[in-house]
């Protein structure tokens, strides 16, 4: 009997959560079946089997997270086919996102087993949000016995340990509570996948990041015809960027410095079913419109289908959210570090303005430029808006 491990699926995630299995206890197998499709922050992944053998044991069920390097499937191996020396677990777009061996003698990833959890030396495995609210509330959690598989340590761990240092605090927990108004119990629905990743790294914007932001329009009335709006806002803010290279950045709090960039790769925010996306398109200063518009389509398909490789989804060096295609003007867009700026450009109004003496009726795009405080000045922001909007105001 072997077993194996939930890998690493790449960008190193602590846990994916189970979509489908594609096989049952029973069933046999060969070397590179998919089992079972895994759900991840980043895309859906279907993880193959390393060895042939019939499995004996599914650890999970679909909607079950598992947490990486913990146990997966149990194989009963075929002695008289034994699988080769190694092979690679692939995504479906076929990018390689572990490498496990998978002899008789050996088929387990890297795990943290329960009675090494306190060794010394070794980091405590633990949830992101258990991590994230052990943090926050002053709780070591290294010190802690988590109860989760293979001793991972989960959020109701952590409020245990905050109750035992003030016995008389409250803590929240996630049992539905009852409406002071109708007396009748609201739906929990838990945050998963996306939501849950979105959760996690607006609780780490809110805690890094001294927000600030500046507003203003730009008066579009004399674009001409068949003018691409994203296309436009990616070359106004590449525009910018070089206007204000400081914006283009990522900001390191513990060296206290900033990493300038020379090229410009923008995130861009994509609202899907299951929760936000950032696909990033690369080199937006150096590429056509109709390249950028052709990046811009491809993302967003593999956004909403989750078939973009995880390589599509990191290293910003901007962001930009153009939340007026469905409605608002101005915002307060979220920062997301290691970046430091994010622009948002709000609905298309028709808007009375003077031109001179007289008034007319002109076509204007409110935009919201939202910057970490921390490292970069109201008056390189203000002028990095200045150069979005007068790039912007160009007839083409």
């Amino acid at each position: 009997m072997s077993r194996f491990n939930l890998p690493d699926l790449g960008e190193g995630l602590q846990e994916a959560e189970i979509v489908r299995w594609h096989v049952a206890v029973g069933d046999r197998v060969a070397v590179d079946q998919p089992m079972v499709a895994m759900e991840t922050a980043k895309a859906v992944v279907e993880v193959p089997s390393p060895v042939a053998g019939v499995v004996s044991a599914l650890y999970g069920k679909p909607g079950d997270t598992v947490a990486t390097g913990a146990p997966l499937v149990d194989f009963r191996l075929d002695d008289e086919a034994p699988a080769a020396a190694t092979t690679a677990v692939t995504t479906a777009s076929g990018g390689v996102v572990g490498h496990m061996p998978t002899s008789d003698e050996e088929l387990h990833e890297p795990a943290l087993p329960r009675s090494a959890a306190g060794a010394p030396g070794r980091r405590r495995r633990a949830l992101p949000a258990a991590r994230d609210l052990a943090r926050r509330s002053g709780v070591d959690i290294e010190t802690l016995a988590g109860t989760g598989r293979d001793g991972l340590v989960t959020v109701d761990d952590v409020q245990a340990a905050m109750v035992r240092a003030e016995p008389g605090a409250q803590v929240a927990t996630t049992t539905p509570t009852r409406s002071p108004a109708g007396g009748a119990e609201g739906e929990l629905e838990v945050l998963r996948s996306l939501r849950r990743a979105m959760a996690q790294s607006m609780s780490l914007a809110r805690d890094n990041v001294m927000e600030c932001t500046v507003c203003d329009d730009a008066d579009i009335e004399h674009w001409e015809s068949g003018n691409d709006y994203t296309s436009r806002l990616l070359r106004a803010i590449a525009a910018g960027c070089r206007a204000e290279p400081g914006l283009n950045s990522w900001f390191d709090a513990t060296s206290q410095g900033r990493r300038l960039f020379h090229h410009i790769d923008v995130g861009i925010a994509v609202d899907t079913p299951d929760g936000l996306l950032v696909p990033v398109i690369r080199d937006v200063g150096n590429r056509s419109s109709a390249e950028l518009r052709a990046d811009i389509n491809r993302l967003k398909v593999g956004a909403r289908d989750r078939s973009l490789p995880a390589s599509d989804l990191r290293d910003f060096t901007f962001m930009l959210s153009n939340f007026g295609v469905m409605a608002g003007r101005y915002a307060t867009p979220v920062v997301v570090p290691p970046a430091v700026a994010i622009l948002g450009a709000g609905k298309v109004s028709r808007d009375v303005v003077a031109v001179g003496d007289k008034i007319e009726i002109h076509r204007r795009m409110p935009l919201s430029l939202t910057f970490d405080h921390r490292c970069v000045t109201g008056g390189e922001a203000v002028r990095l808006l200045g150069a979005v909007i007068k790039d912007l105001e160009l007839r083409s």
